[in-house]
């Protein structure tokens, strides 16, 4: 008799699952075995991963001095030095132990007064590939010289930080709102922003805009400004081109206080190739955090990929998810590039089948990988937030791990920025089809919290183009005051917010906006480069722009933070999906709600209809409650405000009775009324 392995809750809740339920429990039983593991090692995965509590600059107290120490399994020969030793490579050999652990220990009786705050170091490693001076996997800052442009650890050892966020809960702050933001290019000034200045002067905009969570790009040290910070060198090391680390503790602390969870772009799909500045071939062997030769080449980033299934690279990379929840107090993590860890063909395929998401394609070891970092952040904060960024819709991605899943509490939304720029790129107004735009906003599992977004940061990189850009291109120049009539200006700005307002409202359980977006910034993002004479003028984002009384850019912003403030207030968010009432072709009109709430979307260019009859799910008095169309957000004010909708009940041709409304349906609007009894 066959022996089969128990039905998991995920396959019992999905018969699409049932011919893969073996392979399912197959990986959980992978998960399981290395967790028990861990625990008969450490005790518990949350003391397993104090990797930055062991390696690097260690304090110890009983001998009065300071421990470093480095995992390299397979170095020769390994020294420490630095300005404390007047750059000596070769005066303070370190120790190898029997794991690949070497070490050195600098009483403060020889070291104390050389080895201060501040302190330059390196170590100089010998091995396969020959003598090279690197820097530390574990570094926790990281500083480049003005002058030669080189990177160097720095020995770090400030005053304890006084934090005065004990009392916040990621989970106290509702229906997730995430502002995505960089520090450098957060300001209006020509140069690389600080954290400072984010603190001083971003968040207080971000708090009035209406956002409760920011997610913020490029903490970990990359010696690439331009890389978006996806090219990390120092995983452990916050970038020092913006601060301090306790400037950033000062940022999310100040955050905490304005009631705004702090997430981090985490990076763990892939590491700069850098020899350098990074941590590739440390040890010399070829193999160290990376399989050898192109099984640990991201052939399409031109980066490295981690080896997920060697015990060093998984205790280095827990340890970075518990490092910045410990010592920096983030809310949890957006992980970058999770199609690409969890496939060997990095997810350029078509996902036509159910079994590409279990053949031999798939690395099990980065799943194992995966639902170990979900179990420790969920465990360290009960409220930590996780988000993964999987374009293949990998089953259970999204599903708690003692169901069989990988443990991510939401999944972006990849498909709808995609549609968007089909849209306008490829589609005249006339021909958009309705039911296709509610198909994609719609199509998402229950279980899987989707984040929805209109348009991600790519599309405001050079090369691309944001939503605004693709409605008004040159216009967004010099038609942008409030007194240019203009057409095309007047349609940009329209389908600007109703794409939103629909995206929001119907594309899943939370939302993202990259900063800037939420007024149409007109400037794309071109970090400093040789073919730009390396100029920061498009590496910012002009709020004087959206502050002007005298440009349009303000209607845009002004419209986001009353859609937000619905959107928060009426927590339509965690409604779930919307109810769909009415989709008529013809007039490009859709009609859905939300608990007491009517959305009407007119999407016809010119079709403007009075007395426009569509159905209500309970009888009241429907009063408007916002309109894209509003003077106040640049519209053409076709309604008044507060308008009112009283119902009525219609006999249908089959004999039964429909409630129903009457609106004067404009073209190319959006709006909301709300119930009352």
């Amino acid at each position: 008799m066959e022996n089969r392995k128990p039905i998991l809750p995920i396959v019992e809740r999905d018969e699409w699952l049932q011919p893969v339920a073996d392979k399912i429990a197959d990986r959980h039983d992978r998960y399981e075995t290395r967790m028990k593991a861990i625990e008969k090692q450490a005790g518990s995965i949350v003391d397993y991963a104090n990797g930055y509590r062991y390696y690097g600059w260690q304090y110890d107290d009983t001998l009065c001095g300071w421990w470093f120490r480095e995992w390299l399994p397979e170095a020769y020969d390994v020294f420490i030095f630095g300005d404390f030793n007047s750059w000596q490579r070769t005066q303070l050999r370190m120790d190898k132990g029997a794991d690949g652990v070497w070490s050195i220990f600098l009483p403060d009786a020889m070291y104390g007064h050389l080895l201060t705050h501040g302190s330059l170091y390196k170590l100089h490693i010998h091995g396969k590939n020959g003598w090279h001076d690197r820097i530390p996997a574990y570094a926790t800052r990281v500083v480049q010289d003005e002058e030669s442009k080189n990177y160097t650890a720095q020995f770090w050892i400030p005053q304890p930080f006084e934090w005065h966020d004990q009392k916040f809960d990621a989970k106290s702050i509702g229906d997730l709102l995430i502002y995505e933001t960089h520090i450098g290019m957060a300001q209006e000034k020509e140069g690389v922003g600080t954290y400072n200045e984010f603190t001083e002067l971003v968040l207080p905009r971000i708090k009035q805009a209406g956002y409760n969570a920011i997610q913020i790009m490029a903490i970990a040290e990359h010696p690439y400004y331009g890389s978006f910070g996806y090219h990390v060198s120092s995983f452990f090391a916050p970038s020092s081109r913006f601060g301090t680390p306790e400037e950033l503790k000062r940022l999310i602390d100040t955050a905490h206080s304005m009631g705004i969870a702090v997430i981090m772009d985490l990076v763990h799909a892939h590491y700069v190739k850098n020899l350098n500045e990074g941590i590739l071939d440390l040890d010399g062997s070829g193999h160290h955090y990376s399989k050898e030769g192109e099984a640990g080449y991201q052939q399409y980033w031109d980066s490295m990929i981690f080896d997920y299934g060697k015990g060093g690279v998984e205790h280095f990379l827990l340890s970075n998810v518990k490092y910045w929840i410990d010592e920096f107090h983030f809310d949890g993590y957006r992980f970058d590039g999770v199609t690409s860890m969890l496939y060997y063909h990095r997810g350029y395929i078509n996902f036509d089948s159910r079994e590409k998401f279990f053949d031999e394609g798939v690395d099990l070891d980065a799943i194992t990988y995966l639902t170990l970092a979900n179990k420790l952040i969920h465990t360290l904060n009960t409220s930590a937030i996780t988000i993964a960024e999987d374009v293949s819709g990998m089953p259970g991605i999204c599903l708690p791990i003692d169901d069989g899943g990988v443990g991510f509490d939401y999944r972006l939304g990849m498909a709808i920025p995609d549609f968007w720029i089909k849209m306008l790129k490829d589609t005249p107004d006339e021909d958009w089809n309705i039911w296709e735009m509610w198909s994609i906003l719609t199509n998402r599992l229950p279980e899987v919290k989707t984040v929805a977004y209109a348009e991600s940061h790519d599309q405001a990189l050079v090369g691309d183009k944001t939503i605004a850009f693709r409605l008004l291109d040159k216009l967004m120049y010099d038609s942008m005051d409030r007194k240019t009539e203009s057409m095309v200006v007047d349609r940009g700005m329209a389908l600007h917010k109703m794409i939103r307002l629909i995206t929001i409202t119907a594309g899943g359980d939370a939302y993202l906006n990259f900063m800037g977006n939420e007024f149409g910034h007109p400037e794309w993002i071109d970090f400093p480069r040789e073919g730009n004479g390396w100029s920061y003028s498009h590496a910012r984002r002009q709020w004087s722009l959206r502050d002007s009384d005298e440009l349009r850019y303000s209607y845009l912003a002004d419209f986001d933070q009353a859609m937000i403030e619905l959107v928060k207030n009426d927590r339509i968010l965690s409604d779930g999906y919307p109810y769909n009432l009415l989709m008529d072709e013809q007039n490009k009109t859709m009609v859905y709600t939300h608990r007491d709430l009517l959305f009407i979307f007119n999407w016809h260019p010119t079709a403007s209809i009075p007395d426009y009859e569509l159905p209500v799910r309970e009888p009241g008095k429907y009063v408007l409650e916002l309109s894209t169309d509003e003077e106040r957000f640049g519209g053409l004010a076709r309604h008044k405000a507060a308008e009112e909708h009283f119902s009525f009940n219609k006999e249908c041709e089959d004999g039964s009775i429909q409630t129903c409304i009457k609106v004067y349906n404009t073209s190319r609007t959006a709006m909301v009324l709300r119930r009352h009894e």
